[in-house]
């Protein structure tokens, strides 16, 4: 029960930080998952064995997050379905070819190569922040156009990156759209919702059937993922597009160091 109690709460905060800069929490659970829930050190039990059970236990939590977020954002009118669509099926093949390699991966190599690739993403989301002016707007003018091409296939890494990593492929989605495709904030954050909770059903279900999902800490975080999702949503309406970008690249960062130090060989 106790356990139970902190994996809710684990997953509320994951629910509202997810869904408040568009990422569906997975950045949040897998340095969790690897820090505390797996191996020797673990805090509570050692539920976690292999990187694949790390990444298909996240994905659970990413898409009961997307999920309830999306509904949010829908209500909201803020997904621009005609880039949401086409990007969430591209996202399709790459996380079914992500879920079914991941088995190669070791622990050490998952902490490495995720840390590596979140320090990368944070210090360039960090430096455009600084550098470049952003608006705060919620919907799109009627004349809005970005290069679709070049979403359709970065999509298809975010798919194959989400299911290795089990982080739902936001931490992608969102700079891209942002500083490549030119959406305003919040709607690159409502958008990335609706493809991670098409990308993340898709790569559960591949990870389900390769029996790697630890059903409870992923039902229980999940609810919590559910409910603050809610919460999230209602708080991105008012937050500046400036402060959601910092604390993205900020947290980051620091679970981006982190990791790598785990991960380099002694």
């Amino acid at each position: 029960m106790i356990a139970f109690i902190l994996f809710l709460l684990l997953g509320i905060g994951v629910g509202i930080f997810g869904t408040l800069v568009g990422i569906g929490g997975g950045l949040i659970c897998v340095p969790i998952f690897i820090l505390c829930l797996s191996g020797e050190n673990a805090l509570i039990h050692p539920y976690f064995k292999t990187a694949a059970e790390i990444a298909g236990t996240s994905l659970v939590v990413v898409m009961a997050n997307a999920l309830s977020g999306t509904l949010a954002y829908i209500r909201q009118k803020r997904v621009y379905f005609n880039a949401a669509i086409p990007f969430a099926i591209a996202t399709l093949p790459g996380a079914w070819f992500g879920s079914s390699i991941v088995d190669d991966f070791s622990g050490t190599q998952l902490d490495l190569y995720f840390g590596i690739f979140l320090l990368f993403m944070a210090c360039l989301m960090y430096w455009n922040n600084m550098h470049k002016p952003h608006t705060d707007i919620m919907e799109l003018p009627q004349d809005f156009q970005y290069p679709r091409v070049l979403g359709i296939v970065v999509s298809f890494g975010v798919g194959f990156l989400s299911s290795i990593f089990g982080i739902g492929g936001g931490v992608i989605h969102v700079p891209l759209m942002i500083y490549a495709l030119g959406f305003p904030v919040h709607v690159a954050t409502a958008t990335s919702h609706f493809v991670l909770a098409c990308s993340s059903t898709f790569g559960v279900i591949s990870h389900f059937l390769m029996d790697h999902i630890v059903w409870v800490p992923a039902i229980s975080i999940s609810i919590g993922a559910a409910i603050g999702a809610q919460v999230g949503a209602k708080i991105s309406k008012k937050t500046k597009s400036k402060l959601i970008l910092t604390l993205l690249s900020l947290a980051m960062f620091a679970l981006g160091v982190r990791l790598i130090l785990l991960g380099v060989p002694r």
